[in-house]
Order: C-alpha cells, then sequence, then structure tokens
C-alpha cells in the first residue's frame, strides 16, 4: 500500500462523517480542501484500489425502514476465505464483512427488508464453495456504534 499524504488523510476525514449533502458533494469536498472536483474523484479511485476505500454510502435507520439486520458467522476452508468474502461483498446489504480466529472465521452483517429475500442470500452464501457451515445470529436488540479514525 502506497503511504497516504495529508491531502489523503484530510479527505479520508471528510468521508467518515461530513460528506455534504448538495447537488455535488465531490466539488464541496474539494472547495474544502483547496482543490478541484476532478482530483477529489480520481484520488478517491486510487484509495480504493490501493486498499484504503471499500466504499462510499450512507448510513441509515434500517429499522424505520423496514429492514432487519443478522449477524452472520462462517465456517470458511481457508483457502476459500478469499473468494467467498468477495461473493459476500456483492450484495448490497451486506456490510462488515471481516475475518476472524477461530472456527467461524467469516463474520458478516446482513440487512434485508423481509425474511424470503434474508433466506434466499444466506442460502447462495451456504452454497458457495468452501464455506463448511453458517450461524445465523438475529439482532435482538440495535447498538449503534459510530467509529471514526482521526487522521492527522
Amino acid at each position: 500500500m502506497t503511504r497516504l499524504s495529508n491531502f489523503d488523510k484530510a479527505l479520508l476525514n471528510i468521508l467518515q462523517g461530513d460528506i455534504p449533502v448538495c447537488s455535488h458533494p465531490f466539488a464541496e469536498m474539494a472547495n474544502r480542501l483547496g482543490t478541484d472536483e476532478a482530483t477529489v474523484i480520481t484520488r478517491l479511485r486510487e484509495l480504493k484500489a490501493s486498499g484504503y476505500l471499500r466504499r462510499i454510502g450512507t448510513f441509515f435507520d434500517s429499522n424505520s425502514l423496514g429492514y432487519q439486520g443478522t449477524l452472520v458467522a462462517l465456517k470458511v476452508e481457508p483457502a476459500a476465505l478469499v473468494a467467498v468474502a468477495e461473493a459476500i461483498n456483492r450484495y448490497p446489504g451486506a456490510t462488515h464483512n471481516y475475518e476472524r480466529e477461530g472456527a467461524y472465521n467469516l463474520w458478516f452483517t446482513l440487512l434485508t427488508p423481509n425474511p424470503e429475500y434474508e433466506s434466499n442470500i444466506l442460502a447462495e452464501i451456504r452454497s458457495l464453495d468452501g464455506v463448511e457451515d453458517m450461524l445465523r445470529l438475529k439482532a435482538n436488540k440495535k447498538y449503534k456504534i459510530n467509529v471514526q479514525f482521526k487522521l492527522q
């Protein structure tokens, strides 16, 4: 990975919680950073390609919109871990996909609008090569932690 410049750090700080809500958010971000919109967009693409960004998006109150969350733990053959993680990342409701130590070595959360849609997605994931077992841990209570890393 390339080393982050001061510009990169300032840009990432904005992305973590202060993206402007307007018709041209990248232009507004550029204005704050003393540059132009094309530079911001180019640098974001480079940061994503380098692995510093997975996605740019918003957080919403999923319960208010009728979505339900499920924490999913997978037991995946080590050789298939990357392929399974990449497959999971293609589902729009999948978030927080991460590797863990132990038998259940790949965990993610899944937000879906109804139980049938959730079941279909999880059946597809369960059938992926290398997936040996799956635990579905339904959310009974929501705990929202907003983590932001202030880069200096």
